[in-house]
């Protein structure tokens, strides 16, 4: 699986519904090479069993069932965790199936069930959500359910210049309430994902450069594939929807290619940890 610009997406009226969709139609598949590189490195098939943190809409989890893998995912969004049950549930629940829950790792475990070989936390935009120390706090706590040992892969943002995006949330920065700290997209620091792994009691042993664009059919696609990152909601929350949206396309503006499409490229950075 390659990322590919993805089709043509009319305009709709925003929310949290559509939102949610934009992300699982539009934005998610511009990951796949981060996941495959993961996969590929720790081995990922039959024998691993993965908790996701922060599953989304479960397309990561979708890859690792195919490579045989035994799947569990959490997500703090009901919305899309509704669209990851469309993908990975369409029959129903099966015992030995994918298991998905809205919460923390409790919310997919039992008593009995054997311990995690593999967790992930994928989202490179976690300074958009709780921040780091709250993400201490759940990597922590994941950890607990995998065996000792165990990899615990962290996600997040290469060197800016290298990373095309960065120019646009900057928008989502600067629109921001400043009081909102915890919800702002802020650079990613050199060592933001070894002290991470600190912070939450794991040994970082290893990382890698995965070379992620975002590609769009269109203007309007780029638009509402970043805005369903979670990046740019304090700063719709501190302006309106129109005013983000507007100095987004902007922002963009310098990726816009000829054919209309909007071409922008990304590096990403992961860290394997360990239990």
């Amino acid at each position: 699986m390659t990322p590919t610009l993805v089709r043509r997406h009319q305009p709709s009226p925003t929310s949290p519904e559509s939102r949610a969709r934009d992300w699982a139609e539009i934005q998610e598949r511009m990951l796949v090479p981060l996941y495959e590189a993961v996969y590929e490195r720790l081995e990922t098939g039959p024998g691993t069993r993965l908790l996701s943190l922060g599953c989304g809409s479960g397309l990561a989890l979708l890859m690792a069932a195919a490579r045989g893998a035994v799947v569990r995912g959490v997500d703090t969004d009901g919305r899309r965790l509704a669209l990851a049950r469309e993908r990975l549930l369409p029959e129903g629940a099966r015992p030995d199936g994918p298991r998905l829950g809205l919460g923390g790792p409790e919310a997919v475990t039992g008593p009995d069930d054997p311990l995690f070989t593999l967790v992930t936390a994928f989202d490179p935009l976690f300074c958009a959500g709780t921040g780091p120390q709250g993400l201490a706090r759940g990597l922590a706590r994941a950890a607990a359910y995998a065996a000792p040992g165990s990899p615990v892969v962290l996600a997040g943002w290469g060197p800016q210049e290298r990373c095309a995006a960065s120019s646009a949330l900057r928008v989502a920065a600067r629109l921001a309430d400043p009081m909102c700290a915890p919800a702002r997209w802020r650079p990613s620091g050199r060592d933001d994902l070894e002290n991470l792994a600190r912070d939450a009691g794991l040994t970082p042993d290893g990382s890698g450069r995965v070379s992620c664009p975002y590609g769009y059919a269109d203007m309007g696609s780029a638009v509402r594939g970043l805005l369903s990152t979670g990046a740019f909601d304090a700063a719709v929350r501190a302006t309106d929807e129109e005013q983000v949206a507007k100095e987004l396309a902007e922002a963009l503006h310098p990726y816009l290619r000829g054919d209309g499409t909007v071409w922008m490229p990304n590096v990403f950075r992961y860290l394997i940890a360990r239990v």
